[in-house]
């Protein structure tokens, strides 16, 4: 199969055929994981026979117009995980970092050293 010239995972399509190394297609690109805003590509979850796969960044040689390569054989794709969802981020602020009381404690010191007292 011609893969065609390189591209960003930016324009990867859905549908798109995925290889293993040896060149036997697994699957096809079922969704792209990726942070857009930090331009971070996480992996790419993968339709395989009625089922999903996860394949991590590391494990995609190279993103092509026509196809996808990864870098393991037919019989380590076989192996690839499921997708699990996200975990759930965190927000935390100063005020749920510190004690309260190191808080205030912190704060008067801040405003001695500063002259605010």
């Amino acid at each position: 199969m011609d893969a065609g010239d390189p591209i960003s995972y930016l324009v990867l399509e859905e549908g798109t055929p995925v290889l293993s190394s040896e060149g036997r297609q697994i699957g096809t690109v079922g969704h792209v994981l990726a942070d857009e805003d930090a331009d971070v590509f996480d992996g790419l979850v993968l339709d395989v026979g009625g089922g999903h796969r996860f394949a991590d960044a590391a494990l995609v040689a190279s993103i092509h117009e026509r196809a996808v390569i990864l870098t393991v054989d037919s019989s380590g794709a076989e192996g690839l995980p499921d997708p699990e969802p996200n975990p759930a981020s965190l927000d935390a602020g100063p005020g749920d970092t510190v004690p309260d009381d190191a808080r205030d404690k912190l704060k008067r010191a801040w405003d001695w050293i500063s002259g605010n007292y």
